[in-house]
């Protein structure tokens, strides 16, 4: 058994455990069976340990979990999802929210201001990150196109575009200024240091 200190089980021989390692596909899980492999062959905690490129406390873990639960126990635990701050009942009715006409004109919402309302219709506070999560399940887009106005006349518009003055082009020349010392003074050519 070696001298690990606690004792190992033994239903899995350390063939069967070198056999199963070699067709593991992760990498960290397959090292802990063979590190459990080289204590049932005999070997000490250190060495077993330094065999598989980890430290003598932490093939100890693997071997307590080993042994409470088997080769599930030596496997990385899934890491779950968050649970959502609104439940989808929620989520829709911030969509009906947004998307409703308040006297005929839809209304442009900041993140902020739906922040705001979450907290006070349903008291929850969430981060603005949140509610950019929250916007993009209900397909909302950061940036969208203004709606077009119900009484918009293209005429009037188009008229206008023609009588406007045309707009001023700004000269593509280059004008920067010629570059000056970190100290704000003018620099002297080399020459007139070696005049002095």
């Amino acid at each position: 058994m070696g001298k690990i200190g606690i004792e190992v089980r033994r239903d899995i021989t350390a063939a069967v455990l070198r056999k199963k390692a070699r067709t593991e596909k992760d990498g960290r899980v397959s090292s802990r069976m063979l590190g459990i492999a080289n204590v049932l062959d005999g070997m000490d905690r250190g060495q077993a340990a330094e065999c598989v490129g980890m430290t003598r406390q932490t093939l100890r873990d693997w071997v307590c979990r080993y042994n409470d639960k088997g080769l599930e126990g030596i496997k990385d635990k899934p890491k779950g999802c968050r649970k959502r701050a609104l439940t989808p009942e929620q989520e829709q009715k911030v969509e009906t929210l947004i998307t409703t006409e308040a006297n005929g004109v839809f209304v442009r919402w900041r993140r902020v201001d739906v922040q705001d309302e979450i907290e006070k219709r349903f008291g929850v506070v969430v981060c603005e990150r949140t509610v950019s999560n929250i916007l993009r399940r209900l397909d909302f887009r950061h940036i969208s196109t203004r709606p077009l106005h119900p009484e918009t006349d293209a005429e009037v518009q188009e008229a206008f575009k023609k009588t406007s003055p045309p707009r001023s082009r700004k000269s593509c020349l280059n004008t920067q200024k010629p570059s000056t010392s970190s100290s704000g003074s003018k620099t002297k050519l080399a020459s007139d240091k070696k005049a002095r």
